[in-house]
């Protein structure tokens, strides 16, 4: 189900990727925290308007608390598919942790963090 979620994100199908999400658990994305899929889904909209992200899992592990932690090739792009440069936003070409957290089959929580 998670790579289908970064298939899903990478293609821009948003209601495919919402619809694993709980509608009111609570999304950190970008250190800010969202709450429901639509909060979410406003927020990919307005991002999806300025850039043109791409997210590669790379490994999956399972947490020692149940989550599943994935490691992911996050690469930027602006609206014509050319790499990032000089952008006051921050977001850049890194390498991150995605942390699921699941009920059943749906995302109550979703963390990001620096990979180390």
């Amino acid at each position: 189900m998670i790579k289908r979620i970064y298939a899903s994100f990478n293609a821009r199908d948003i209601d495919a990727v919402l619809a694993v999400l709980s509608d009111d658990g609570p999304t950190a994305w970008m250190a800010a925290t969202f709450h429901g899929r639509q909060a979410v889904r406003d927020y990919w909209t307005r991002q999806w308007a300025v850039i043109s992200p791409h997210v590669e899992p790379v490994t999956f592990e399972e947490t020692p608390d149940g989550a599943i932690a994935v490691e992911v090739i996050q690469s930027v792009f602006d609206l014509d598919g050319r790499p990032l440069e000089g952008q006051s936003h921050g977001l850049k070409d890194k390498t991150v942790t995605h942390i699921f957290r699941m009920e059943g089959d749906k995302i109550v929580r979703f963390d990001i963090r620096d990979a180390h």
